[in-house]
């Protein structure tokens, strides 16, 4: 072999891998063996030693030589191993790793990267690599099994074929992550007797691992919709069919034994539940059920709703036996009252008022998580400061006084803004929210205290929301579950550490929005922050429905009547749920073992989509968007039929701002 730059690798392997930790001696004289610029084009062969991952052909990178190292060391290699190094690239970790096994099989997705790497190993005399080209996710069964294998590209989860060729003995190394951003490199270890280890190597950043069981090809979901072919009849066939094999039934919602659910639940920090209609009685039922089930035995201690935080307030007073009955009081009777002021809901409170009774169980809070109710939130603001602080009190005023005049009608405030007949009051709002957050009271009165900072947390957010909502919806959604999110995690930081929450919210909010057309729009979700936050410790539920009845309004603003759903689009997962032939399922899609399920169901269909207005004549373009259903949840609920949710009837106020103009 002839090698250049040698002066400039030796400094390389010194102060790039010696001195970040790497102390195999075999893997660092691999390290100062192999000459990186042989393996990057021209204009980048000055640079190859630099502490960077460098382009190479077809929009690929070269990781860079730490990352290298460090995979190799992490791979534990005797000289008589064989190694399987899942995307090849260009062939530098492939040389690498030849130096310290017995021999290499590398597979790379890209046909003319695996030709190059080919012909570039043959000509530097790295014989004992061979290099194929296919779907590395799958691994190379016909060769297997491997002492280790060594992925450089980043997957959602670990895939099954690559566990299964691992050696008695053998460690897998693999970027590991559901944001394809960012991912946590770990070690899989397979002991002699079978059990599988699992450990962390700290975060890295790869490009996707695309294939079976990987990401998928291309972009996550497709914008435009496709007309029906005998290709997507096909396609809902096998979907349908690999949906009854995997799915677990259930016959009643009370009734039903949920155990396998609380044990893939895990030790998750955040579990959010999500529905596909504001207005359905099952998606409320079996959301209340899970939640009693985590709150009795897996001790969680949130349950944050998407609702206003003064009236989800209301709520929890009453769950600690604390306040009037809700149904007495002003919370929840703007539209669209119907969404909490419900028979469900009141069911779940009353339950947890009853357990709470019991001073021996943790207190468990009800709270809200969404941006309106910048009145509500003012006043509450004020009475706080008027009780505590009134020369505090007095200054808020004075600083809320540029939005008081719009505080019933904050659209309008967005839209004087915009129009630039109003300057904006976005400097008062954040000078009061941070006034609140510095202030400090006695230990008696924290609850108080937080109450009335996350009331302050609301007008920033509301004031925001309501400039941008005339700027574009991307904005104003972003706002919007960006401040959801931001809720739920100072919530459950006053829980106290270890503290668990769960979400009730639509599925829009709670699924990741980057498996769905709102990502391709630049908007996010709280399912997809919650993911990126908390990991494989968040776990997203959706559900959906075929047909029946839901509780829903013509248009906003307008009277909430029981209207009949029409049965589902057949190019939808819905559709796909119904030719299974199973009335009321979970569909588990996280996970080992979960392979054949989220490949039938990975390639995008439509997903229907009903907040508070449902229109049936415009069904198609009004509530249907492309998602792909495995990467959007980690598991999805299934009723065939479902019926409305039992409106509570209470005092009646103006339309609320609400979920305008989303409905969702």
């Amino acid at each position: 072999m002839t090698f250049a730059s040698a002066a400039g690798r030796h400094d390389m392997v010194r102060r790039q891998v010696v001195a970040r930790g790497v102390v195999d001696s075999r893997v660092v004289a691999a390290m100062d063996a192999v000459p990186r610029e042989e393996f990057v084009g021209d204009r980048y062969r000055a640079m190859a030693y630099e502490d960077l991952p460098l382009p190479i052909e077809d929009g690929q990178t070269i990781s860079q030589p730490y990352i290298v190292a460090l995979m190799a060391e992490a791979a534990r290699l005797s000289p008589g191993d064989r190694v399987l190094e899942v995307g090849a690239g260009s062939g530098y970790a492939s040389a690498v790793l030849s130096l310290l096994c017995a021999e290499v099989v590398a597979i790379e997705r890209h046909p003319k990267l695996a030709e190059i790497a080919r012909e570039r190993l043959q000509r530097l005399g790295f014989r004992n690599v061979t290099v194929l080209q296919g779907d590395g996710s799958v691994g190379v069964p016909t060769r297997a099994p491997f002492e280790a294998i060594v992925v450089s590209a980043g997957g959602p989860d670990v895939p099954p074929s690559l566990l299964a060729q691992l050696a008695p003995g053998g460690r897998l190394v693999i970027p590991v992550g559901r944001d394809p951003q960012g991912q946590e490199l770990v070690r899989i270890v397979r002991a002699l007797d079978g059990t599988i280890e699992r450990e962390s190597l700290g975060a890295v950043r790869f490009v996707p691992l695309v294939g079976a069981q990987g990401w998928s090809a291309g972009p996550a979901v497709p914008v435009r919709r496709k007309r029906s072919t005998r290709g997507s009849d096909v396609r809902a066939e096998v979907a349908s069919g690999a949906i009854a094999v995997a799915c677990e039934p259930f016959a009643d919602i009370e009734l039903a034994d949920f155990g396998r659910l609380l044990a893939r639940i895990g030790s998750a920090r955040v579990v959010l539940i999500g529905e596909s209609t504001h207005g359905t009685s099952e998606f409320y039922r079996l959301r209340a059920r899970i939640t009693r089930e985590l709150i009795e035995k897996r001790g969680f201690r949130v349950v944050a709703l998407e609702a206003d935080w003064p009236d989800a307030a209301v709520l929890d007073r009453h769950a600690r036996g604390e306040g009037d009955d809700p149904a007495r009081t002003s919370a929840f009777t703007r539209f669209p009252a119907w969404m909490w002021r419900n028979r469900e809901t009141a069911e779940f409170i009353d339950w947890l008022r009853v357990r709470q009774r019991d001073a021996s169980v943790p207190r468990v809070r009800v709270c809200g998580l969404d941006i309106y109710a910048m009145d509500r939130s003012i006043a509450a603001v004020l009475g706080f400061l008027d009780r505590s602080d009134p020369a505090a009190a007095a200054r808020a005023r004075r600083r809320y006084g540029c939005l008081s005049p719009w505080a019933d009608d904050p659209a309008r405030y967005g839209r004087a803004v915009v129009s630039g007949t109003l300057e904006g009051c976005e400097q008062d709002a954040v000078a009061m929210l941070g006034e609140m957050l510095r202030t400090r009271v006695a230990a008696a009165a924290h609850d108080d205290l937080f109450d009335a900072q996350r009331n302050a947390a609301l007008v920033r957010s509301a004031e925001a929301y309501y400039r941008a909502m005339y700027l574009g919806s991307r904005e104003s959604w972003n706002l919007r579950d960006t401040h959801m999110f931001e809720t739920l995690q100072a919530v459950m930081e006053r829980g106290g550490p270890g503290c668990r929450a769960v979400v009730w919210a639509h599925n829009s909010h709670v699924g990741d929005a980057t498996a769905t057309e709102m990502g391709a729009r630049g908007e996010t979700s709280l399912g997809a922050l919650a993911r990126s936050a908390f990991g494989d410790g968040a776990y997203l539920i959706g559900m959906g429905t075929d047909r029946g009845t839901v509780a829903a309004a013509l248009e906003w603003d307008g009277p909430m009547a029981v209207r009949d759903l029409r049965h589902s689009h057949p190019e939808s997962y819905e559709r796909a749920c119904t030719r299974s032939g199973i009335p009321r399922f979970l569909l588990p899609m996280r996970g080992l073992g979960r392979d054949t399920v989220r490949e039938a169901l990975a390639e995008p269909m439509l997903e229907r989509a009903v907040g508070v207005i449902y229109r049936a004549d415009t069904e198609l373009a009004s509530h249907y968007f492309a998602a792909s259903l495995p990467a959007q949840f980690d598991e999805w609920a299934w009723f065939a039929e479902t019926h409305a949710v039992d409106a509570k009837a209470g005092p009646t106020h103006d339309a609320d701002p609400g979920t305008y103009p989303f409905g969702l």
